[in-house]
Formats: structure tokens, sequence, C-alpha cells
């Protein structure tokens, strides 16, 4: 499996959000250490592994069609 490995504001500029939104509300929220994003060398700096973030992204978007009511 290839990993793509990309910073705080590669991801930011990716999801539309802003790169301290990303640090100070979806890490260890939303995004999951070891699943999500790794630091390198035990250090303050995140990677965050772009096909796991994406195949949330898509599932989360999948799971959210709305279901039409029968009447």
């Amino acid at each position: 499996m290839n990993t793509t490995y990309i910073t705080t504001e590669e991801l930011a500029s990716r999801i539309h959000y802003d790169a301290r939104t990303i640090r100070n509300n979806l890490v260890d929220n939303c995004l999951i250490e070891g699943k999500h994003y790794v630091r390198p060398f035990g250090r303050r700096k995140y990677l965050f592994i772009w096909e796991a973030i994406e195949a949330d992204l898509l599932r989360a978007h999948v799971d959210s069609i709305a279901m039409p009511v029968a009447e």
C-alpha cells in the first residue's frame, strides 16, 4: 500500500480547514494517532496519512445520504 504523508498545512489546503483548527479541534477528537496521523520521533509535528483520512471522509459522505420516508 502506498502511503502519502502530508503536513498540517497540506491537509488544511486539501480539506479546506484552517491549520489551527486541525491542530486544536480535529487531532485526537476526529483524527486518531496511528490511524490518521503519526508524530515522527515523538515530536510535536504531525504527519497525516492522506489515504486514511480520505477513506474516512468518503465513508462519512456515503453514510450521510438521506433515504426517502415511506408514507
